[in-house]
């Protein structure tokens, strides 16, 4: 059974739609070793929200987890990790961080409670939530 993960990247340094263009993605760069440990758990099939943060505030699409954890070469390879992931679609609606926090489905919502953590879990019941959020 898959886990769900959220994971934040800033669109203006790496994108949905850069993902997409790339057809898979290595997630690298993350030096929090919450967040690293999160990444470390992730297991290949696991569904993942792409969050933009700073510019935008929201979740607008779906991937999945395409390689677990390998070390970072672009950091500290004896200390952090990379994952690679895959697009699996675009939110009909991106579902903004004002309306997560409107909704109390997701009061306990990692990145509601941990504003900073970039790789966070999402339990089956948030996914649910979101993803009703983000239709149309």
């Amino acid at each position: 059974m898959p886990q769900y993960w959220l994971m934040k990247s800033e669109p203006d340094e790496y994108g949905w739609d850069d993902l997409v263009a790339e057809g898979e993605g290595t997630w690298d760069g993350v030096k929090n070793a919450q967040a690293s440990n999160n990444m470390k758990a992730m297991k290949k099939g696991d569904q993942v929200f792409f969050y933009h943060s700073r510019q935008g505030l929201e979740v607008v699409g779906i991937m999945e987890v395409s390689e677990e954890h390998s070390p970072d070469v672009t950091t500290d390879p004896d200390r952090w990790v990379v994952v690679k992931v895959k697009p699996v679609r675009k939110l009909a609606k991106p579902v903004s961080l004002k309306a997560m926090k409107q909704n109390p489905a997701l009061e306990d919502l990692a990145i509601i409670k941990q504003s900073r953590l970039s790789v966070a879990p999402v339990t089956e019941s948030e996914w649910q939530a979101i993803l009703e959020m983000g239709r149309e």
